[in-house]
């Protein structure tokens, strides 16, 4: 899956059909006034365990919503518009901006994003691919 717009052209996502909202691995999340609209500023590092193509992004605050968690707590997340490529089609999502440190995937992408004609099978895995392998082995360190 690809995060065009915000400079990453591979993230690890996982289709969740029991949240309603997508949600992306952020920190050092900031708030700030442009124009006289919040914005917030934060940062994503698209890979598990590793500091490589850390990414700063800026976007407006679309929302701020009470979420509740897979673990059952409820907390107060930022949402901003994030236009996400996955498996050739494009969708304009809202994003929650959470802490996934201990998740698997760095990203989530929730059923209102999967609506726009996305059919899911909990039976298949990396339907969309997997990240190419010259990026895999950056990822781990490797040289190429």
């Amino acid at each position: 899956m690809q995060l065009p717009d915000v400079g990453i052209p591979w993230i690890k996502a996982k289709l969740d059909t029991g949240a309603r909202t997508s949600s992306i691995h952020a920190y050092a999340t900031t708030v700030f006034e442009r124009d006289g609209v919040d914005w917030v500023r934060f940062r994503v590092r698209p890979w598990q365990e590793s500091v490589d193509d850390e990414v700063v992004v800026e976007c407006p605050v679309h929302d701020r919503r009470r979420v509740r968690s897979s673990s059952g707590h409820v907390q107060e997340r930022y949402v901003v518009l994030m236009r996400v490529l996955l498996v050739g089609h494009e969708v304009l999502a809202e994003v929650t901006l959470s802490n996934r440190d201990q998740m698997g995937f760095r990203m989530l992408i929730g059923r209102e994003a999967l609506r726009h004609g996305f059919d899911v099978s909990s039976a298949r895995s990396f339907v969309g691919g997997r990240a190419p392998k010259s990026t895999r082995r950056r990822n781990r360190g490797r040289e190429l």
